[in-house]
């Protein structure tokens, strides 16, 4: 006779990578690829528990805060209570994820916070002119070629990207004053500064709520016999992902391929700056 009573289920949903940096070969953390996996999180178990486990550097602030909208709104909805356990890194926009949850935890390794935005690209002026050749351009607005690597700066440029970085960096300063009420310490110069600290001093700073991971907190909740079950998210193999190209020829291909080093080459900068 087979028993009726079975052991607890904790869903858990990994956010593993950057966000919203994608091409056909390397798709990013995006809400398209994750709001099925979500969905699935919060309805798969009866326990009211969901664990999140991030391990992110970051990355657009626009999937960062579809994300967290979104796990905000279906947990009110379900009425559960979202655990978030951090890797090696939760910075930045990983630190965005972070705080969709109701307590965050990390290893007493993790690089946590970042609270900041970043914007980087370089300038060929200088190799344009050793090369001897020239930017043709031909635009309709005035502001079309801001920031174009193969112009020299403008001032005017820099100050309206400076303002939308502004206007950013307070909206993400905004939701994590909200989710971390009454739970930071220190200086909003230090806190919003775009720095980031170990698990210690993030756990000192009120960033995150203590150290653990994800078996141990959960068998602390629900006992030892609960069970931790990993939520798919699709991501589908090389071909299925070249066949989604429109046409099938080998230049489709080579520029799957070309946009998968130049995304290779951006998400190794953005690993690199936490030291990984």
């Amino acid at each position: 006779m087979w028993p009726f009573n079975r052991d607890p289920v904790v869903p858990v949903l990994r956010f593993q990578g950057p966000i919203g940096m994608a091409t056909p070969l390397r798709p990013g953390i995006s809400i398209a690829s994750y709001a099925g996996p979500i969905e699935k999180a919060f309805s798969m178990s009866k326990l009211p528990s969901i664990a999140l486990v991030i391990n992110s550097p970051g990355g657009s602030p626009v999937q960062s805060n579809l994300i967290f909208r979104r796990i905000r709104q279906i947990a009110r909805e379900k009425e559960k209570r979202v655990y978030v356990f951090c890797e090696d890194v939760a910075a930045s926009g990983g630190y965005y994820l972070a705080i969709a949850g109701d307590e965050i935890y990390a290893d007493p390794s993790s690089i946590v916070g970042s609270i900041g935005v970043i914007s980087q690209s370089f300038g060929f002026v200088d190799a344009i002119k050793k090369l001897g050749t020239e930017p043709r351009v031909s635009t309709a607005g005035l502001s079309k070629t801001q920031l174009a690597p193969f112009l020299p700066k403008n001032p005017e440029d820099i100050a309206r990207l400076k303002a939308l970085q502004e206007d950013v960096h307070r909206t993400f300063i905004g939701c994590v004053k909200e989710r971390r009420q009454g739970k930071l310490k220190g200086g909003e110069d230090d806190l919003f500064s775009g720095a980031f600290w170990s698990a210690g001093k993030a756990l000192e700073l009120g960033l995150i709520d203590g150290i653990s991971d994800v078996r141990t907190k959960m068998q602390a909740l629900h006992g030892e016999k609960v069970k931790l079950r990993v939520v798919a998210t699709e991501k589908p193999g090389l071909l299925g992902r070249l066949r989604r190209l429109p046409g099938t020829g080998l230049d489709d291909i080579s520029l799957a391929f070309a946009d998968d080093m130049v995304s290779a080459l951006e998400t190794r900068a953005l690993w690199s700056r936490y030291g990984l």
